[in-house]
């Protein structure tokens, strides 16, 4: 009995067999690979002036809108119609009595159907009559010209130039006159013409302009100064060297020693976004003004 009891309760081997068996220490002592000596794969060129960081997504609804822009306003017109008779159509072929009933859920929805429809109707016709007013700009009357102060530093003139070619590319501007340290250092753009007739400009009379209300008004507050409508203001005449017909003028100081008179062809032309822009440049630009001339009285 002793000898069927331990039997029983010795452990028996497993009729199962593992086939596979892990050898850690070949595993271990399994050689590394080493690096191919073959020279690495060169680099992807991308051809110059392409552009390799992230690019904008499209508004591809945005621009369609744009460019459909009367169908856009008339759509709701058409849907809210189109609404409004089917609502009659199934009201009319579907057997329900034509006289609105409140104990129906069909007439509810049908009201609701309607009032919906009427809505948009209403939107569209409302689309239709508000429409933004395009203001065209205008041809400035003047010379052509670009001067620049004689004996400017390289690095103050180069900045000056990138702030008129920045200023003509993205905005409405057409005249530029930057003075700085009661001196002119910049007259580019438009210019209005001499009253000699022999294609000269009016030069920017310095003396005159700083002490004029517009000048004096822009570098006491110390911020800018926007004219969206310039032909309704009548300190026009303190700045006779701008052509005739400019349509908007920005006065911007320089820090507080100088302003930039920038001046334009359209109406209410300059953004907020570029006024915004203009009042960060011009720190820039005091900061390299302000160098040039520690420089210039050092010397």
């Amino acid at each position: 009995m002793e000898t069927s009891s331990r039997s029983l309760l010795s452990p028996r081997p497993s009729p199962f067999r593992p086939r596979f068996h892990l050898h850690f220490n070949s595993v271990r002592s399994s050689p590394v690979p080493r690096a191919s000596s073959s020279p690495p794969p060169p680099p992807v060129t991308t051809p110059q002036g392409m552009y390799r960081g992230v690019k904008p997504q499209r508004d591809w609804i945005g621009e369609w809108a744009s460019n459909n822009a009367d169908f856009v306003r008339i759509l709701p017109i058409l849907v809210g119609g189109v609404s409004l008779v089917a609502v009659l159509l199934n009201r009319a072929f579907s057997g329900i009595a034509p006289v609105a009933d409140a104990s129906s859920s069909q007439s509810r929805a049908d009201i609701l159907t309607l009032s919906l429809a009427v809505t948009d109707i209403l939107t569209g016709l409302i689309w239709l009559s508000i429409r933004p007013k395009y203001i065209p700009p205008v041809v400035p009357s003047g010379v052509e010209c670009k001067w620049v102060k004689p004996g400017i530093s390289t690095d103050a003139s180069r900045e000056l130039l990138w702030f008129w070619e920045s200023l003509s590319t993205a905005t409405c501007c057409k005249s530029l006159v930057v003075v700085y340290g009661n001196d002119c250092l910049l007259q580019i753009g438009v210019a209005a013409e001499s009253s000699e007739g022999d294609g000269g400009i009016v030069a920017v009379d310095v003396n005159k302009l700083t002490q004029g209300s517009l000048y004096k008004s822009c570098m006491q507050s110390s911020k800018q100064s926007y004219l969206a409508n310039l032909p309704l203001y009548p300190g026009r005449s303190e700045l006779p060297f701008l052509p005739n017909n400019t349509q908007a003028l920005i006065l911007q100081p320089i820090g507080d020693r100088g302003v930039a008179i920038i001046g334009g062809d359209t109406v209410k032309g300059f953004t907020t976004t570029d006024q915004a822009w203009i009042s960060m440049v011009a720190e820039k630009i005091d900061s390299t003004l302000s160098k040039f001339c520690e420089a210039l009285a050092e010397a």
